[in-house]
């Protein structure tokens, strides 16, 4: 019997979230700033992206791009887009924050964690910036966690897959690890294999050229294309994590 691998999509917006729903994803991580590394979006986006899914939706919480340790107006306003996230009925929230150490800030986690109440929680790839990740994997675990974002530590979840391997090993049934990272149709599968998650995060992006007929050439780079998840993309992971 093959294994069912659940595949999350990384969507950058209401678009490429609606895009991931149609291409067979199964989850939607929510965010902007995808060149940044995320940051969380407006309400705008959150309840937009709501009204048109029927599958999970879970927003990225993550107040600038930059490291992952945080200040106090910081956390207040992860804290507030929180209990924006609970009002506008997401199924769950992203998070992460470490100290100036690179372990798990858990005092202020467990403060997320509280503030997210029945929402799913993820915790994002701040894990793959810590300096030890067995240490780190059960910290998380620890604050409740559903599952963690990560590539083992690695660029990629290619590169990471023994480190992932190993997580699984660790975690067994306390927590999902989700390989992420790098993933495309072409070694979605390998990865899937080699390190034995069964959740797989990939953001199936392609450039959106400008429909624009006209463009101001002393604004070269303001309107310039942009990325945006693809249904077709993602529709050949799932395909890939199938044929697994």
């Amino acid at each position: 019997m093959s294994t069912r691998y659940l595949l999350e999509i990384a969507s950058n917006s209401a678009m490429s979230a609606v895009a991931a729903q149609q291409g067979g994803a199964d989850r939607i991580e929510l965010f902007e700033n995808l060149e940044q590394g995320g940051t969380t979006p407006s309400a705008g986006t959150i309840a937009v992206a709501r009204d048109a899914l029927r599958i999970p939706l879970y927003v990225l919480i993550r107040p600038r791009p930059g490291d992952f340790h945080y200040g106090p107006m910081e956390a207040d306003i992860m804290l507030r887009d929180i209990a924006q996230c609970r009002q506008l009925g997401c199924d769950g929230v992203v998070i992460g924050a470490l100290t100036q150490d690179g372990e798990i800030d858990v005092a202020l986690c467990r403060e997320l964690v509280a503030a997210a109440g029945p929402l799913g929680i993820t915790f994002h790839r701040a894990f793959d910036a810590t300096r030890d990740l067995a240490s780190a994997l059960e910290q998380v675990i620890g604050l409740g966690c559903e599952r963690v974002l990560s590539s083992g530590g690695h660029a990629d979840a290619h590169a990471g897959r023994e480190v992932l391997a190993a997580l699984v090993q660790q975690g067994k049934d306390r927590i999902a690890v989700m390989a992420g990272a790098g993933l495309n149709a072409h070694n979605i599968h390998q990865v899937a294999l080699a390190s034995g998650c069964r959740e797989l995060h990939a953001s199936a992006k392609q450039v959106q050229h400008s429909r624009m007929r006209h463009h101001n050439p002393a604004l070269l780079g303001l309107e310039s294309d942009w990325l945006q998840s693809d249904a077709g993309q993602v529709a050949a992971l799932r395909a890939a994590l199938v044929a697994s």
